[in-house]
């Protein structure tokens, strides 16, 4: 039985032992490289090392652990000829009980990796905004949810997923943390361009992109150029997002493209180290 993906407190608090396994090494191709790890206690687990074969070899080690045999803290173990995994590599796991000190220090690594993802403003509630959030919540970023909307807003439940009410969203994109992404799809067109000329007035957004057809582009484009005075800025607007290949307008489909896109720019973006973001951002319904 798997815990939550992310919330480490409640597995520690409720499992009383468990044991650390990390990839110790990992050389040539393999499923995870140094940074995985997981913990395994008598019947959960929590993260992975990449799963398949490796990945059941390493829960039934620990439980053996747990019962007491005589087994090595160290497993080095060749993928191909062993295993049968296709990867080939070969990885070593060490295996650590989680005592107190252990413990903290896997707290602050989770915190630590939680606080440095890339945030990004999905800004609308509306059919598509609520299929995007929920793909999203799935992929290690930081997603808030925008619109001035309660009631839709309030609508929302999908885990992870921080929400926020205001009466200015465009406000909320001058205080976000440089690498942050911005994906418009408003209820109010005016809104929506009011969105993303400020968020393509950031040159440190990762990315900018706004829900619409050839005919929104053409307006938009010439709003930039009649009201804002810099038509360049066009060029670095994804719209509509999810791209044109598939022309499926259902918002599950729009939602899954876009947020491959999404997940393509934040990670491939460079990233301030350790840029932790603030959380003042209007007022917030829930997180």
């Amino acid at each position: 039985m798997l815990a939550s993906r992310e919330d480490i407190r409640a597995f520690l608090n409720r499992e009383a032992a468990c044991i650390l396994v990390e990839v110790a090494v990992a050389a040539g191709s393999t499923p995870r490289d140094t940074d995985a790890w997981m913990l395994v206690s008598k019947d959960r687990t929590f993260a992975t090392i990449g799963g398949g074969q490796l990945e059941y070899m390493a829960i039934d080690h620990a439980r053996k652990l747990f019962q007491g045999a005589s087994v090595e803290h160290e497993l080095t173990i060749p993928l191909g000829p062993e295993i049968g995994q296709c990867c080939g590599g070969r990885v070593a796991l060490a295996f650590k009980a989680v005592d107190k000190e252990t413990r903290a220090v896997l707290i602050e690594r989770s915190d630590r990796e939680i606080a440095r993802r890339p945030h990004v403003y999905v800004f609308g509630a509306g059919h598509v905004g609520d299929a995007l959030v929920m793909a999203l919540s799935l992929v290690p970023l930081r997603t808030i949810l925008v619109d001035t909307r309660e009631q839709e807003l309030s609508a929302v439940d999908v885990p992870g997923i921080e929400t926020c009410l205001t009466a200015m969203p465009e406000a909320l994109v001058r205080d976000a943390p440089a690498g942050s992404a911005f994906v418009i799809l408003t209820h109010d067109h005016a809104l929506d361009f009011l969105i993303a000329a400020e968020a393509l007035g950031r040159e440190d957004a990762c990315y900018v992109g706004m829900i619409g057809s050839k005919t929104k582009r053409a307006t938009f484009k010439s709003w930039l150029s009649r009201e804002i005075k810099r038509p360049e800025l066009f060029d670095r607007l994804v719209c509509p997002i999810g791209g044109t290949t598939v022309k499926d307008k259902r918002p599950a489909v729009i939602a899954a493209l876009a947020a491959a896109e999404i997940m393509t720019a934040a990670l491939s973006h460079d990233h301030p180290e350790g840029d932790a973001p603030s959380r003042k951002r209007g007022r917030p319904v829930r997180a």
